[in-house]
């Protein structure tokens, strides 16, 4: 496998890779910008990737979305992401948890992490016993401030497309009911929406139909229901060739990273008629709340700056059609200004 040929490579500054035979630690840390004045941040996936390939392949596509949503949100530090090879269910340990914290303290304070799939605030709090590079400790969960981002889209985006001012009544899939996937389905019941749902843990579906009064489908069928929004909450990569010309939705606003298997399915969405609202726009409620964690500000000082999301897509989606272009092609113009004014004139494409 060559690294520096690999299209997900694309200039990325720093790749590393450890192995802890003794806890049974695989793990890749990608930095994709930095900046010398400042720490590079992202959050930890742990996966059982299928093959070594498809971890490196995993952590240069979340760290450069990170480059993405961090210039979006404003927020002046490096871009990074860490994944390690296994299944959370089965091989996540104490031992393991606690090498990995080894290996963020060995960067000095260069690289902070928090969670991503896979990994939850109970397990950051083994990682922060060997480091104190860690944010999203158990009170300092992110993810009501990710699933806030993705309403606060959502809507924009159901205003834009459908010229609806509430939700109520707007029917919404939502695709994975983790903690960030089951926060939005709350939020959404209480602005009135019709929840249909899929995750591959049945309790989780149950518990949303139980307390939510959510409809569930099976999740392979989950993406195709005939509904006003699409919210992709697990895994990326879910708008593909073989998924994209069956997408009934008419809006799609998700918290998983990189939905797009490439961004050319980002103008067939846009040739359908469908409103994207690419992902590291919607799940950057995220990045600003740990960044506003990592400040010591208060809660609605995140609030207030994810809030002002909704300006901000409405603002885009109108120049894109002015411009006669995709909201995720226009989105992507202003975006790529942004991270050359931050990080100077590398390549991120």
């Amino acid at each position: 496998m060559s690294i520096f040929k690999a299209v997900d490579f694309d200039g990325h500054e720093e790749l590393h890779f450890f192995n802890d035979q003794e806890s049974g630690l695989k793990a890749i840390i990608a930095f994709h910008r930095r900046l010398p004045a400042a720490p590079s941040g992202g959050g930890i996936r742990m996966w059982p990737y299928p093959s070594e390939e498809a971890a490196v392949a995993d952590a240069l596509r979340l760290s450069r979305a990170m480059t993405y949503k961090l210039a979006v949100s404003g927020i002046r530090i490096g871009s990074a992401k860490s994944v390690i090879i296994g299944d959370p269910r089965k091989d996540k340990t104490e031992a393991l948890l606690r090498a990995f914290g080894r290996v963020v303290e060995s960067f000095g304070g260069r690289y902070f992490c928090a969670e991503d799939i896979g990994i939850v605030a109970e397990d950051l709090t083994f990682i922060a016993q060997e480091t104190t590079h860690v944010v999203g400790l158990p009170g300092q969960d992110p993810s009501p401030g990710t699933a806030l981002g993705i309403l606060v889209c959502l809507r924009a985006a159901v205003t834009h497309r459908l010229g609806r001012d509430s939700l109520e009544g707007t029917s919404v899939a939502v695709q994975g009911l983790g903690d960030v996937g089951y926060n939005l389905c709350r939020l959404l019941r209480d602005a009135g929406a019709h929840l249909v749902v899929s995750d591959i843990v049945g309790e989780r579906v149950v518990r949303a139909v139980t307390e939510l009064g959510a409809t569930a489908v099976d999740p392979e069928a989950l993406l195709f229901q005939d509904v006003d929004v699409l919210a992709p909450c697990a895994l990326g990569e879910v708008v593909n060739d073989l998924t994209i010309d069956k997408i009934r939705a008419k809006v799609i606003c998700g918290g998983a990273n990189n939905l797009l298997a490439e961004p050319r399915h980002g103008e067939r969405l846009a040739e359908r008629s469908i409103l994207f609202v690419p992902d590291y726009l919607s799940n950057s409620g995220g990045v600003i709340t740990v960044a506003a964690i990592r400040a010591g500000q208060a809660s609605f000082d995140a609030e207030r700056k994810i809030d002002a999301l909704h300006s901000l897509c409405l603002n885009f989606f109108a120049e894109a059609e002015r411009a006669g272009i995709s909201a995720n092609a226009g989105i992507a113009r202003f975006t790529d200004r942004l991270i050359l004014d931050i990080y100077g004139n590398r390549s991120t494409a």
